[in-house]
């Protein structure tokens, strides 16, 4: 197996759909990661979001705290540096970071089920930006878990079917300088960990640091060309193919020059909150572990929240 994360062209999901479901799925499978090209999130849409994003990090600690909504778990809005812990830790992330979630019209079923977003009234465009950017990231994962559900054996609307109008988050991400920041030992920008989600979408950060965890259990740095997109599988995913594709453990790592700052932005996508996350039929028997018993989409990621210390913010 090579050490270099694989990468598809999204293109070739028209122009030649069995090898492309063959590598996307194989890349998930050893890597837990994949490289993608061929995309149409651009930089038109790309560049606009991270200058908004600079904008608003940059703005005093008590305008931004404006927007931290109380009771929220962190789904909408600011989370201030040093809220967040990974999983299996309290020394917390060296990050910042704002959510963007969807937007229904009023007369939609799930319109009362997500908490409303919250818009940096100091900086316009703000909202069109980010909108913009989580619609094009939405249409680029429609295509990765088709193609997914299609290497699981499964109808090709097997995920999209418990994604569309989901709960889904944009988060734009601050990595601070370190340079007269409050650092705990031992913290990292981002902690190891796995996400929640079915997959994430990344687009190109703004600097390097990304690394994952091999299944040789060696820590390789994730390094991508300029308008690529790196997906990962999330425990969601995790768990409805009983660990075939399995989430990968990944971190971010401190600058080697404490004066560097880094802005990142994911797309995680969540399934609606009362889908069920049920073992695939194919991903039951001899060869694989009991499966982990039914739950909805809200309750795990409920679950995880109160891992990362959300749930108290």
């Amino acid at each position: 197996m090579s050490d270099s994360v694989p990468v598809v062209d999204i293109r070739n999901f028209q122009a030649d759909r069995t090898a492309f479901i063959q590598k996307l799925g194989d890349a998930i499978r050893d890597f837990g990661f994949v490289r993608v090209r061929g995309h149409a999130v651009s930089s038109d849409v790309t560049d606009p979001a991270y200058d908004v994003a600079k904008r608003f990090f940059s703005l005093d600690a008590a305008v931004k705290n404006r927007y931290l909504i109380k009771g929220g778990a962190g789904q909408r809005g600011y989370t201030p540096y040093l809220a967040e812990s990974a999983k299996h830790t309290d020394i917390p992330d060296l990050k910042e970071f704002w959510h963007v979630g969807r937007e229904l019209p009023q007369e939609h079923p799930l319109s009362k089920a997500y908490v409303p977003n919250v818009w940096p009234q100091e900086i316009p465009g703000f909202r069109s930006v980010m909108l913009d950017l989580y619609g094009a990231l939405e249409k680029c994962s429609n295509i990765l878990l088709r193609g997914l559900a299609l290497y699981m054996e499964q109808e090709e609307d097997r995920f999209t079917s418990i994604t569309d109008d989901g709960n889904s988050i944009l988060r734009i991400l601050h990595y601070p300088s370190l340079e007269g920041q409050r650092v705990i030992p031992g913290a990292v920008r981002a902690a190891a960990h796995e996400d929640i989600n079915i997959i994430t979408l990344l687009i190109t950060s703004t600097s390097s640091g990304l690394q994952l965890l091999n299944r040789k259990g060696q820590w390789i740095d994730i390094n991508v060309e300029p308008g690529e997109i790196v997906a990962d599988s999330g425990d969601m995913l995790s768990r409805v193919t009983n660990g075939y594709l399995p989430s990968t453990t990944h971190r971010v790592v401190n600058p080697d020059d404490s004066t560097s700052e880094r802005y990142s932005i994911p797309f995680f996508v969540h399934p609606r909150p009362q889908s069920i996350l049920s073992v695939l039929s194919n991903c039951k028997g001899e060869k694989f572990p009991s499966p982990p018993p039914d739950i909805t989409g809200i309750d795990f990621l409920n679950q995880r929240l109160a891992h990362l210390g959300l749930l108290n913010l």
